[in-house]
């Protein structure tokens, strides 16, 4: 049966398109993307929905936080307030957005922070009296403004962005050839355990670059 959605198809070239077109100009320099010179990871996926990014930044935070200042930013989805805000863990997840708070409430010790603009974000980060050393950016692979020293890219097991459509007629946010600025792929969600055939089928499945390094990730 004929999915309604791949209907929609030539709304998807338009708004793919358009994607392209937003990333060429960053790429080229016409937008600007501002670095920074301490290390920025940036996690993120190509698709709406979850992929599992928020226990992907608190297995980050356990193998950063010994050795490292940490600070977390996020958009705050939903949030009710707006601008910077540095998080003490009172807050209600209304006003700064769930996933911020948890990360607050799990590890007190980190700086954790919501900004809409990533930039701004990281320029607030940086004025703390103890500011961090490495910034970990949630949800951030299509913030370009922000240009971060590395990319996590997750796409979940059972809907590969490699065989996903932009938006409407599919789930993507980016055309799947954005997915080239990764550095590493994490495919999320999986069985307990893959066959190594299975490993690389889904290596095929996803084209990787020769410079990608792909792994598989349970939740327990």
């Amino acid at each position: 049966m004929l999915n309604p959605r791949k209907l929609l198809y030539p709304f998807s070239l338009l708004y793919g398109g358009i994607m392209l077109l937003r990333n060429e100009m960053y790429d080229r320099g016409i937008f600007r993307s501002k670095g920074f010179e301490i290390p920025v990871i940036a996690v993120g996926n190509l698709g709406v929905g979850g992929t599992g990014k928020s226990p992907m930044v608190e297995y980050l935070i356990l193998l950063l936080k010994e050795e490292q200042q940490l600070a977390t930013l996020s958009r705050g989805y939903k949030r009710s307030s707006r601008g910077f805000h540095l998080l003490n863990g009172k807050e209600s997840a209304s006003q700064v957005g769930d996933e911020p708070l948890q990360f607050k409430n799990k590890f007190p010790e980190i700086l954790v922070a919501v900004d809409e603009k990533r930039s701004h974000g990281i320029e607030e980060l940086l004025k703390d009296p103890s500011p961090p050393e490495v910034v970990l950016l949630d949800d951030a692979f299509q913030h370009r403004s922000v240009k971060a020293g590395f990319y996590i890219l997750l796409t979940p097991y059972n809907n590969l962005y490699s065989e996903d459509l932009v938006l409407p007629a599919g789930n993507l946010r980016e055309p799947k050839i954005v997915a080239k600025m990764a550095d590493i792929i994490v495919v999320t969600k999986c069985q307990d355990s893959l066959s190594k055939a299975e490993h690389e089928q889904n290596r095929k499945k996803l084209h990787l670059n020769n410079n990608q390094q792909l792994f598989f990730t349970t939740i327990s």
